[in-house]
């Protein structure tokens, strides 16, 4: 049967329905939960997985725990630190509140509304492969994300053993990225070569990996992790919802310490949502010489005195990456006419 195409009003009335109904589950869920007498004491835990009305809690040295959460709690998601209870016996445990996040990543939802996708990234690993064939423009709208999250990227071209001698195009993607004091790792999931390098560079730390479609993001995550799949059935007996059982996000203990967090909303997300001054923020060189510009009120179009221009012209920042700038400044508008008409 043909998808149905529907308008804003009615992906809303959509989405209040489905939201209503969440909260109606979660309020009986409380009311049939045991009384706070019959858990534990409070203690701190990290959300690992989400599954709608409940998520995975997972405790220093103990085996995670399906909890319900408490109906004021703003959105959990994965990599949160919570305070929760655990269940006195069988049952599940609560989660009582949200912990302060280091860092959050956020992205909108068909109605504008920012909803978090990742809490507590430390790093995000900005994948690409000589094939599909990379595109800056691309791969800008990654690092702009991570800058305006505050979270710092290191980027990583997987399929290296697919680099010819004579490729121009990745050489200078290379050359333009390092240049900006951006950390690059060559890898290869298939030839399994790099992945020393790359498992030392995760090491201790919460990562995520983004990309566009293609670049080989599962693939090097099964590289890293043969027992993903192994995990996510263990995940799926735990919460009680079946081995087919598809969360939101999982997050994954690296062997060399460090966690990896897996999930769609992240791998994959726009800039619809920020404005042209956000944009300009996320570009780290041309934000440290926009205020130089000789007019307050600059466009960095044609205004003479112009201090992005005039850095670009003497080769003191890279002449694509302004235009990149241009590229997607001029989408933003369009991106979010497309999400919102009827």
């Amino acid at each position: 049967m043909a998808k149905r195409n529907l308008n804003r009003r009615q992906r809303w009335r959509i989405e209040k329905i489905q939201q209503e109904r969440r909260e109606r589950a979660q309020r009986k869920a409380e009311r049939e939960h045991p009384l706070a007498s019959d858990l534990g004491e409070e203690q701190s835990g990290t959300v690992i997985a989400h599954f709608g009305g409940q998520v995975l809690v997972e405790a220093e040295q103990a085996p995670p725990v399906r909890c319900h959460f408490r109906a004021n709690l703003e959105q959990l998601v994965v990599g949160d630190r919570v305070i929760w209870q655990a269940p006195s016996g069988d049952g599940d445990g609560v989660v009582t509140a949200l912990m302060p996040r280091s860092t959050v990543l956020m992205r909108p939802d068909n109605y504008g509304k920012l909803k978090p996708v990742g809490a507590n990234l430390d790093r995000l690993l900005v994948m690409f492969a000589p094939r599909p064939e990379p595109s800056s423009v691309l791969l800008d709208r990654y690092l702009v994300a991570a800058e305006l999250s505050g979270i710092p990227a290191t980027l990583v071209l997987n399929k290296a053993d697919l680099v010819g001698e004579d490729d121009v195009l990745i050489e200078r993607l290379l050359a333009l990225y390092q240049g900006l004091g951006y950390s690059v790792i060559q890898v290869s999931a298939k030839a399994r070569d790099g992945l020393a390098a790359l498992r030392d560079t995760l090491a201790g730390h919460t990562v995520a990996f983004v990309g566009q479609s293609g670049v080989g993001k599962s693939s090097l995550v099964n590289a890293l992790l043969p027992e993903a799949e192994l995990a996510v059935g263990d995940l799926s007996q735990v919460s009680g919802l079946g081995q087919h059982t598809t969360t939101t996000a999982r997050l994954f203990h690296l062997p060399d310490g460090g966690d990896l967090i897996d999930s769609p909303g992240i791998r994959e997300f726009g800039l619809w949502h920020i404005s042209e001054e956000e944009l300009l923020h996320g570009y780290r060189e041309l934000s440290e010489r926009a205020g130089h510009c000789r007019f307050r009120n600059c466009t960095h179009r044609h205004e003479p005195g112009c201090a992005l221009i005039e850095a670009a012209e003497q080769g003191e920042i890279s002449a694509e990456r302004l235009n990149n700038f241009f590229q997607i400044a001029a989408t933003l508008d369009e991106e979010a006419r497309q999400r919102y008409q009827t």
